[in-house]
């Protein structure tokens, strides 16, 4: 054998080995499930993708990210689910709240999920105990439904006034019977009447808030919502056209100009989910990852808004605020 060949043969025979490692360690897949549109919530993909390049994990480079938007139709989550499953993704992220946790756990049984949920996840059977959850699903639990009650009252102190407090909750969400349950109750307790106006798609936003002026409601408390979270410029422009006081989940709604919000931290929380879908990626198991609870809380209130509305905030209201916005 001439020594040319030798070589050539010799070069070969070393490659192979890399050939196979490379082709048994492909880049791993992470699935983004969300029952929202794209651009409202680039800002929280941005956050997930900060979470992953915590752990090391960086799109395009050791990790491809495939995203499913169901675009605010909730029924559209489960074969959007079933597609990332067949798909064999290493990891599943959920985006928009429990409607996507119920989707994804109905389409896998064994592909690690990373959730974030307003909900209680044990009470929902998502998990068997937040401290080990037991399965294939974690995350992080914001207990947003549990803050209704406290939205409620922070919007009676700054408008006691009002004779009627109006609801707008999205019929089509599966927290909406709990998230009534627990404003009706703290209405009671409050001594508030309030009034329930529903809104599913777009056109029914501002049909809710025409039916909310014409029952004269002395202000508007909007029910936490993913698909309403991707409606904000709707709500901020309705509730400025009808000056109507309106206290909304999250602190973007404030910032872009609404008048008050009580809520988790959504960027913590996303970011919190690209930390977990990392740390499966490098191994760890969801079975023992224990479900975070969201530790920060934001009152946020829009000076200039009240001002506006011809509002003036209560000192210890403002006292207690965490952000205000002049």
């Amino acid at each position: 054998m001439k020594r040319r060949e030798f070589m050539s043969l010799l070069g070969g025979a070393a490659a192979w080995p890399l050939a196979a490692r490379a082709q048994q360690s492909p880049m791993p897949v992470v699935g983004i499930l969300a029952s929202v549109s794209p651009a409202p919530y680039a800002g929280f993909i941005a956050a997930i993708k900060e979470g992953l390049q915590q752990t090391g994990y960086i799109e395009g480079r050791n990790v491809t990210i495939e995203y499913r938007w169901a675009d605010g139709q909730y029924d559209r989550l489960p074969p959007l689910a079933t597609e990332l499953a067949e798909r064999g993704v290493a990891v599943i992220i959920l985006v928009g709240g429990g409607p996507t946790t119920a989707a994804a756990k109905a389409a896998t049984a064994t592909i690690p999920i990373v959730f974030n949920t307003g909900e209680d996840p044990v009470k929902t059977d998502s998990v068997a105990a937040l401290n080990r959850p037991g399965g294939n699903a974690t995350g992080v639990s914001l207990l947003t439904v549990a803050m209704e009650a406290k939205r409620l009252q922070l919007l009676h102190e700054l408008v006691p006034t009002a004779a009627v407090v109006a609801i707008i909750v999205n019929p089509n969400n599966p927290q909406a019977d709990q998230q009534l349950q627990e404003l009706h109750v703290a209405a009671r307790t409050l001594g508030v009447p309030v009034e329930v106006f529903k809104a599913g798609i777009p056109s029914e936003i501002d049909t809710a808030f025409a039916n909310v002026v014409q029952r004269r409601a002395g202000a508007l408390h909007m029910a936490g919502d993913a698909f309403f979270n991707t409606r904000k410029e709707q709500f901020i422009v309705n509730s400025a056209r009808h000056a109507l006081p309106t206290i909304f989940s999250l602190r973007e709604f404030p910032a872009a100009g609404g008048l008050m919000s009580y809520g988790p931290s959504l960027t913590d929380a996303y970011r919190q989910q690209g930390i977990y879908a990392g740390r499966i990626l490098k191994g760890e198991k969801p079975a023992e990852m224990p479900v975070q609870q969201a530790v920060k809380v934001e009152l946020v209130i829009n000076l200039q808004t009240a001002k506006t509305l011809g509002l003036t905030i209560p000192l210890p209201l403002l006292g207690r605020a965490d952000e205000v916005i002049e």
